[in-house]
């Protein structure tokens, strides 16, 4: 029923449990997963803003910046990459960046995903409260199947 599932994580305590349903949906023909970790654009470029306050060069800092978190995304993603591995799924990792919900739909489209599974709050829950839910956004925009998974 759903042979590609799109799996985006923050890593946060809600999108753990999400992979516990992931990886329940191997018995229903689930083959392969697509781990997708979005480096958030708005908060690196938040931070360059501080940094150009004290007068380093933000260009520099910003592509150094976006660097080590990709480095830093990649190493969080390897023991999930495993556990879905020893579950018996073909995984394929996807570091990008930008806007989380924007990068979400968009690597939905280039994979042809059959359902996207996701947490219902990332790490940051009075962020969600007042700038909207990345998971209301894909929830509404989705042209595929969504599965949240809540918190409790």
């Amino acid at each position: 029923m759903f042979e590609k599932i799109l799996y985006p994580t923050d890593f946060s305590d809600v999108s753990k449990k999400a992979l516990a349903y992931i990886k329940s949906l191997k018995n229903t023909g689930t083959k392969q997963v697509i781990i997708l970790r979005v480096i958030n654009k708005n908060k690196a470029e938040r931070i360059s803003q501080g940094v150009a306050w004290a007068g380093v060069e933000v260009a520099d800092f910003l592509k150094e910046t976006y660097q080590r978190l990709e480095e830093e995304a990649y190493e969080e993603v390897k023991p999930v990459e495993s556990e879905l591995k020893e579950a018996g799924f073909d995984v394929k990792i996807r570091v990008e960046k930008g806007h989380p919900y924007s990068k979400i739909l968009d690597v939905e489209r280039e994979e042809d995903v059959s359902a996207i599974v996701l947490g219902s709050h990332g790490r940051s829950n009075v962020e969600e409260i007042l700038l909207g839910s990345v998971s209301e956004h894909v929830i509404r925009y989705s042209k595929k199947p969504v599965l949240v998974v809540k918190r409790d």
